[in-house]
């Protein structure tokens, strides 16, 4: 079996889309009855690791029937285009708020060459291909569609992002949540016990809606909830309210440095401190290079979107 993916359940394989670094973002490629499905595509440059985890698992590129998107994000959704172009057959599922940034985006081109430079976006992000519209299907909540014999349901789940859905399978009873349920990276596991923390990087992060799916998703009940940072977590109920304390605590630490200036700064080192303690709680030993590290990138989007919801709230 290749390195850059594994299997992660019945069917259900993790590809590492090998973005900034190993086993931060994760492909779901899904298979069954000969019939297959990708949750997240990563970027432009991940597109080789999930067509090669297709090849290696015996699957044609026309028996691939949807490409699922939690969201738009680019490290979710970036690759979608050049993937749905080697997939003929694939209709790309996405939130209605979504569909059109994949139909033309231009606009979620220039958002985030507006967060990331024009050399940082092209060196982590590559080309972003547009979809024919006719390929692309807006799912409302409770949309429902059949892959080989599974059936799949959407979930609207705003909070991280208002263009977020989770995906259930019915059959399995799992689901795939995106970002809506966190960030738990594996470096982070002690003897099998799971660490998550809540993601709130920009722009549209709002604490009741995520609190709400939070909440949605862990009244399923699910038996494993598959993540794109970084795939499968079994541990729901208690990382449910970890999220929930997580939510909270974020919430506090941007009202307390509300007024401070340069408060995103401000907030991105009591994130970190709060996160560190945290992991000193769950038994991780390691020093803090490594923390920093792990932690680095979310901390810092994590604090710019807490900046942008204090801006927003006025």
């Amino acid at each position: 079996m290749a390195a850059s993916y594994e299997r992660v359940g019945a069917g259900i394989f993790a590809v590492d889309t090998e973005h900034l670094r190993p086993r931060l973002d994760a492909s779901h490629l899904i298979i069954d009855d000969g019939r297959a499905a990708f949750v997240d595509t990563g970027t432009h440059f991940s597109i080789p690791n999930l067509l090669g985890a297709l090849a290696a698992e015996g699957v044609d590129a026309a028996d691939v029937d949807y490409i699922f998107l939690t969201h738009v994000h680019l490290d979710h959704a970036g690759g979608a285009g050049r993937l749905a172009a080697a997939l003929p057959r694939a209709q790309v599922l996405v939130h209605p708020r979504g569909a059109a940034h994949m139909i033309d985006p231009s606009k979620l081109i220039a958002a985030t060459k507006a967060v990331y430079g024009e050399r940082m976006f092209g060196k982590h992000y590559g080309e972003i291909l547009p979809i024919p519209a006719e390929r692309v299907v807006a799912v409302e909540d409770g949309h429902r569609v059949r892959l080989g014999s599974r059936t799949f349901e959407f979930l609207d789940t705003p909070g991280h992002a208002l263009h977020h859905v989770s995906i259930v399978d019915r059959d399995a009873g799992e689901l795939f949540a995106g970002d809506t349920f966190g960030i738990s990276y594996k470096e982070f596991d002690i003897a099998g016990r799971e660490f998550i923390f809540t993601t709130t990087s920009p722009s549209q992060f709002d604490p009741a809606q995520l609190h709400a799916s939070v909440t949605r998703i862990m009244e399923l009940k699910p038996r494993a909830v598959y993540l794109t940072h970084y795939s499968r977590v079994n541990q729901v109920e208690r990382l449910g309210h970890d999220l929930h304390a997580d939510i909270d605590t974020f919430v506090r630490i941007a009202q307390d440095c509300a007024a401070l200036p340069d408060r995103a700064t401000q907030m991105a080192s009591r994130i970190f401190d709060y996160l560190s303690m945290r992991l000193d709680e769950h038994g991780y030993s390691t020093d803090a290079a490594q923390r920093h590290a792990l932690l680095d990138l979310d901390v810092r989007l994590d604090a710019d979107g807490l900046d942008v919801w204090l801006t927003r709230a006025g």
